[in-house]
C-alpha cells in the first residue's frame, strides 16, 4: 500500500520529516547565536579566528613542529637528513630506558604557552587540540602500542591541581586512535619535589622509586607494549623512571609520546 493510499501514514511521515528539519534548524540557529555571542578565538592568544578550538596565524607560525629527520630513539631533530634509522650521539652515550620518544613540537614559543595554559591555567579544553596534534605526530608509536598509559600524578598533587594533564591528553589520543586507555596501569607512589629548576642528576634522584605497577594492574601490563603519554619531555628523567617501573611490571617495551620536548642545540 502506497503513502497516497494511507493518509494517516503519510501524515506521520511528513511530521517526522518536519520534526527532523526543525531540529536541524534549531541546532544551526543555536550554533549561530553562540558564535555571535562568543565568536571563535585563538586558544593561545584569544585573537579572532575563523574556527573554534584553533590557533591564529601568528600563534601557528610560533609552533616549531618536529618532523623527520630525527633521532630514532630520542626523537630529537637533526639539521641534516643523512638517511633513515640514525641515532643521535646523546642516545648512544646515554641510552634511554624507553624504546622511542616522539613529540609534536619543540618546547618554545607557542608550544610553551599552550602547555602552561593547560597545566596551570585550568584550560582543560586545550587537551583536545594538543592531543590531536600528538596523535598525528605519533602515528608510528601509536600503531605499535597495545595500551596507552598517562604519566600519573601523586594523589596530593592531583588534589591541588584538580586534573592530570597527561591523562587528558592520553584520553584524546586513545579516542583518536582506538587504542585501549589504562589510566590506572601506573601509579605514582612517592610524593616528589617539583622538577623545575633541578639538574638532570637531581631529577633522576628525585624520581627514584616514584612509580610502580601495582599487583592488581600487573595482568593489564604484562607482555604489552606501552605508549606512555606526558605533556613535555625535558631531560627524560620522568620518562625513564616511569618506563623502568612499567618494564619491571612486565611490559614488553615502552614508547613515549609528548606534545612538546626540550631541544638543546649542540
Amino acid at each position: 500500500m502506497s503513502l497516497s493510499e494511507n493518509p494517516e501514514r503519510a501524515g506521520k511521515t511528513l511530521s517526522l520529516r518536519w520534526l527532523r528539519r526543525g531540529r536541524s534548524w534549531l541546532r544551526t540557529g543555536a550554533t549561530s547565536v553562540v558564535s555571535l555571542v562568543y565568536p571563535p578565538s585563538c586558544v593561545s592568544c584569544r585573537a579572532a579566528t575563523s574556527e573554534a578550538q584553533g590557533l591564529c596565524a601568528q600563534c601557528w607560525t610560533g609552533l616549531s613542529l618536529i618532523e623527520r629527520p630525527y633521532c630514532e630513539r630520542l626523537g630529537t631533530p637533526f639539521e641534516v637528513d643523512l638517511g633513515p634509522g640514525l641515532i643521535s650521539p646523546a642516545a648512544i652515550a646515554d641510552p634511554p630506558v624507553f624504546a622511542r620518544a616522539r613529540a609534536a613540537c619543540r618546547f618554545d614559543g607557542t608550544a610553551r604557552e599552550l602547555v602552561h595554559r593547560l597545566k596551570y591555567g585550568d584550560r582543560t579544553e586545550l587537551s583536545l587540540m594538543l592531543g590531536r596534534m600528538m596523535a598525528q605526530a605519533g602515528r608510528e608509536v601509536i600503531a605499535d602500542a597495545d595500551l596507552i598509559v598517562p604519566v600519573p600524578l601523586h594523589r596530593f598533587r592531583l588534589w591541588t591541581r584538580r586534573f592530570n594533564q597527561a591523562a587528558a591528553l592520553a584520553v584524546t589520543i586513545a579516542r583518536q586512535s582506538g587504542r585501549p586507555f589504562a589510566p590506572q596501569a601506573l601509579t605514582r607512589v612517592k610524593r616528589t619535589k617539583q622538577q623545575v629548576g633541578l639538574t638532570r642528576a637531581q631529577r633522576a634522584d628525585n624520581l627514584q622509586g616514584a612509580f610502580k605497577v601495582l599487583p592488581t594492574m600487573r595482568p593489564q601490563v604484562e607482555g604489552r607494549r606501552i605508549l606512555l603519554v606526558d605533556d613535555v619531555l625535558t631531560t627524560g628523567s620522568t620518562a625513564n623512571a616511569a618506563s623502568r617501573a612499567l618494564l619491571r611490571g612486565g611490559a614488553s617495551a615502552v614508547d613515549i609520546l609528548t606534545f612538546a620536548r626540550v631541544v638543546t642545540e649542540a
